[in-house]
């Protein structure tokens, strides 16, 4: 058993277009004291139609050429793996098209969200997971050609979907893939959000641990796991309810990180990368040494032969 974390990350933040200010984006994370930044890809318009945007795709390239931080890569939110077979085809296309991009700035980690259904009936649930399986296996064979690793990311219901994958069920399936080039995102206030709308936030040290042996990739930021469930104005009165996927600062909210640490196993290589709001970036820096104090307390062990791209 070892502790630490491979790297403490954080993720850019989109604002021009055309990426013209990325490059001073990059910049200022640096200066935050990062081992890695998360890009968001899916908002860099870097992909049409399924086909990858070559001039877009060479300014990624320029702001991030010549850093000294390692990179991951966040794809499009919109990729379902369970979603109705007749999309298969156009959720592939867009999959491999934003794989190109994540190898073309030498990512390390490819963030994948798990699947969402509004399946409820057994059968029926049965097949969207079995079709989640079989394009995860697909999917793995393209991330081993581009030698990145795909990090299938925790959810919780929203927008009208019925079902998504508690953490343990996610590493059911993800022990049946059971492909060197897919492992799991822990999104710890998604999870958190998940458990409280199954009515078993009691459970949510047990379910992380149940997927932490898997997760290569953290995404860090803290929540108090409730319903964004109740009507309100502004983002500040959202705060003040504490309702919903906030974002916020590492130990604003009420995530019991140091019991998860205590009994969590993360691979070696693991990844605990910082997903704050912009409006907390005045507390970057602050969020950055917690986190890292975090890290340095993760218990690692080797991955039984996964690939360590990290």
């Amino acid at each position: 058993m070892k502790h630490g974390a491979f790297a403490v990350g954080i993720s850019a933040r989109n604002r021009a277009g055309d990426l013209s200010d990325l490059g001073d984006e990059l910049d200022k994370i640096e200066a935050l004291g990062v081992d890695l930044i998360e890009l968001p890809t899916f908002d860099y318009d870097l992909v049409i139609g399924g086909r990858i945007r070559a001039p877009q795709l060479a300014t990624l390239q320029n702001a991030c050429a010549g850093r000294s931080v390692a990179y991951s890569v966040h794809g499009p939110l919109a990729i379902n793996l369970m979603d109705e077979p007749a999309r298969a085809p156009r959720h592939l296309e867009v999959l491999e098209a934003s794989l190109d991009v994540a190898q073309a700035v030498g990512a390390l980690h490819y963030v994948l969200h798990s699947g969402l259904t509004h399946e409820t009936e057994p059968a029926k649930l049965g097949d969207a997971y079995a079709r989640q399986r079989e394009l995860l296996t697909r999917a793995a064979e393209l991330a081993r050609e581009r030698n990145l690793i795909i990090c299938v990311e925790t959810l919780f219901e929203y927008d009208g979907w019925k079902h998504a994958s508690s953490p343990k069920r996610l590493a059911e399936e993800i022990a049946i893939v059971d492909h060197p080039h897919i492992m799991a995102t822990i999104d710890f206030s998604h999870s958190y959000i998940k458990l409280d709308a199954d009515g078993r936030r009691e459970s949510f040290v047990e379910e992380i641990a149940a997927l932490a042996p898997v997760a290569r990739h953290l995404h860090v930021h803290d929540s108090f796991g409730r319903q964004d469930d109740l009507w309100v104005y502004t983002q500040g009165e959202r705060l003040a309810y504490g309702n919903g996927d906030l974002h916020l600062p590492v130990g604003w909210g009420d995530i019991p990180w140091t019991q998860l640490l205590e009994e969590c196993v993360f691979p070696e290589g693991v990844v605990f990368n910082i997903e704050l709001d912009p409006r907390y970036w005045h507390v970057a820096r602050e969020c950055v040494d917690f986190t890292r104090g975090l890290a340095s307390r993760a218990q690692t062990k080797g991955c039984g032969g996964r690939s360590k791209v990290a």
